[in-house]
């Protein structure tokens, strides 16, 4: 049987005046329209589709790229808002259902939302929702304190940023750990910092293991060689003023320059707290 909202190999049965079918198992024979099959195609072949239900609820095959697949998430512009719903760009001619009561806000066109994509039971259609939290799943012991992860950032909360974590997990990066903007739908890597007893997952926008810290100070002593105004840069200055020159937090930056002290690549005046660069 085809698979709905999700990619399929499918055998051309036969070809008819509005187009190919397909064949779809126990979902029966589905229209494979001219305009997405290519001159060559011939009866016999393998095409890979995606399948969907039209207004007339046929099964419909196309090779046209949707931005996500069923069950994945996604951030999509709202393209039409009508009385009982709206309607989302996912890359298909046939726009992606956001009914009204999977809204935890209104939208207006124009908007974009972070949306988990799921088939109606009832009507057997592709939909979605920006009700996520029954779809983001508690983690078990697959990840290490380390380990680089995908990211997708979800909301922005007063603890920092929820996110989701490759595509699937709840996770969150603490407001802390955070000197820049970070706006829903962005992607990103990250780092597992903690796996809680919930299941849930803490991250860093930076991996802390020794051996990143080499890399860093590294990183560091370049900056500082370079850069007569970074060297100003102390124990007082603000976590903002740090990352604006080095892009790490101050915590980051402050265990870089310990490794470098005690390399004895740098020495600190303990009067002005000026970093000056040993040779």
């Amino acid at each position: 049987m085809a698979n709905i909202g999700l990619i399929n190999q499918l055998k051309v049965l036969r070809k008819t005046g509005v187009g190919f079918y397909l064949d779809g198992g126990e979902d029966g024979d589905i229209l494979f329209p001219y305009k997405y099959a290519g001159e060559q195609l011939q009866v016999g072949d393998v095409v890979e589709v995606i399948v969907y239900l039209d207004h007339e609820e046929r099964l419909i095959a196309t090779t046209e790229k949707p931005k996500a697949l069923l069950n994945e998430f996604a951030y999509l512009e709202v393209v039409d808002v009508v009385a009982f719903g709206a309607f989302l760009d996912w890359g298909l001619t046939k726009q992606l259902f956001l009914p009204g009561g999977e809204m935890t806000k209104p939208v207006r066109k124009g908007d974009f939302v972070l949306v988990y994509i799921y088939l109606d039971e009832f009507s057997g259609r592709i939909s979605s929702t920006t009700k996520l939290e029954k779809y983001v799943k508690k983690t078990t012991d697959q990840y290490a304190v380390g380990d680089e992860v995908d990211i997708l950032i979800w909301a922005e909360t007063d603890l920092g940023y929820k996110v989701i974590v490759d595509f699937e997990y709840s996770g969150l990066l603490y407001r802390s750990e955070v000197f820049r903007l970070l706006l829903p739908g962005q992607e990103m890597k990250a780092y597992i910092s903690k796996v809680r007893e919930d299941g849930k997952i803490d991250l860093s926008l930076e991996q802390v293991g020794a051996s990143k810290l080499d890399d860093i100070s590294q990183r560091v002593l370049d900056l500082l060689k370079n850069n007569e105004a970074a060297r100003q840069l102390n124990d007082k200055s603000s976590p903002d003023e740090i990352y604006a020159y080095t892009h790490m937090s101050k915590k980051n930056f402050k265990k870089a320059l310990g490794i470098l002290y005690k390399a004895g690549k740098i020495d600190i005046h303990s009067s002005d707290g000026v970093i000056k660069i040993k040779s």
